[in-house]
C-alpha cells in the first residue's frame, strides 16, 4: 500500500511540475505567430485526369498524334488521354459531331455522345448515343484509334 501511495503522489508531482511548467512558460513568453502559408489553387495541385477510354498508350499516342496534326493539341505525345488531349478532341467533336458543352477536358457524357457520333457515322459504333463509355464504345474507340 504504501509503495502505491508512493507511486502515486511522485506521478502527481511530475504532472504537477510538468503542468506548473507549462503554464509558467505560457506567461513568460509568447507563442510565435504562426506561419502564414501562401494558399495553392486546388488546379495547380490536382493531378490532371487521364481517361483513355480502353486505349493503350500506343492506341492512345495515335489519337494524340492525330489531334496534334488536326486539332492544335500540343503537348506531348505520352499515351495518356488527359485534360488538353480531350479539349483538342472537344474542339473536333463540336466542330462536327454536335458536341455543345464547354471546352474543358472533362469526359462526361456530352463528350461521350459526341464521339459515339463520330464513331457511328465511320462505321466503328452500333450502339446507342447514350453518352454512356461501355464496352460497345470503347471497342469502337480503339479500332477507330488503330485506323487514323
Amino acid at each position: 500500500m504504501r509503495a502505491l501511495t508512493k507511486a502515486l503522489v511522485s506521478a502527481t508531482t511530475a504532472v504537477g511540475i510538468a503542468a506548473g511548467g507549462l503554464a509558467a512558460a505560457g506567461t513568460a513568453t509568447a507563442a510565435p505567430e504562426p506561419t502564414r502559408q501562401q494558399a495553392v489553387s486546388t488546379e495547380a495541385v490536382a493531378p490532371l485526369a487521364v481517361v483513355n477510354l480502353g486505349l493503350s498508350r500506343a492506341e492512345a499516342r495515335n489519337v494524340q498524334r492525330w489531334l496534334a496534326k488536326h486539332w492544335n493539341y500540343n503537348d506531348s505525345i505520352d499515351g495518356y488521354l488527359g485534360t488538353n488531349s480531350w479539349k483538342a478532341f472537344q474542339r473536333c467533336l463540336a466542330e462536327y459531331w454536335g458536341y455543345n458543352d464547354s471546352i474543358d477536358g472533362i469526359v462526361g457524357p456530352n463528350t461521350v455522345k459526341a464521339l459515339q457520333r463520330l464513331l457511328k457515322a465511320n462505321g466503328y459504333y452500333t450502339g446507342k448515343i447514350d453518352g454512356i463509355a461501355g464496352d460497345k464504345t470503347k471497342d469502337a474507340f480503339k479500332v477507330w484509334a488503330n485506323k487514323i
